[in-house]
């Protein structure tokens, strides 16, 4: 399975792709949600997890972005963020996101969370 990973922080970003390809994931990386739109048309993704907060386009715009491909319909987005609040997830629920994972995330459930992804 091949996972976009968005995240502006160079530091969290690597310890979610190190976890990931631990797990045996391909991952694709990106550092904002304009350079994820990017990454999802060359490499589309199975799964996609961004962060909220980024410069250029945020991760609830990235995910609005991804909903009005032809391409990007089904494809599970989770949203990976310090943000807890129920109008922040309500918000990305609406833009089409699948799920939310409050940082700093558990590497295990976030590997169940995507075992489930799969099935």
């Amino acid at each position: 399975m091949r996972i976009l990973a968005i995240d502006d922080t160079r530091t969290l970003r690597e310890l979610l792709c190190r976890t990931l390809r631990a797990a045996s994931y391909d991952v694709v990386e990106a550092e904002n949600g304009e350079e994820g739109l990017n990454r999802f048309h060359e490499h589309k993704p199975d799964v996609v997890i961004t962060d909220l907060n980024m410069p250029v386009l945020d991760g609830i715009e990235f995910t609005r972005a991804v909903r009005q491909r032809p391409d990007g319909g089904e494809v599970p987005i989770i949203i990976l963020t310090t943000e807890s609040g129920a109008d922040i997830k309500a918000e990305g629920r609406k833009a089409g996101a699948t799920a939310w994972m409050v940082k700093p995330f558990d590497p295990q459930r976030l590997l169940d969370m995507l075992t489930r992804l799969r099935t």
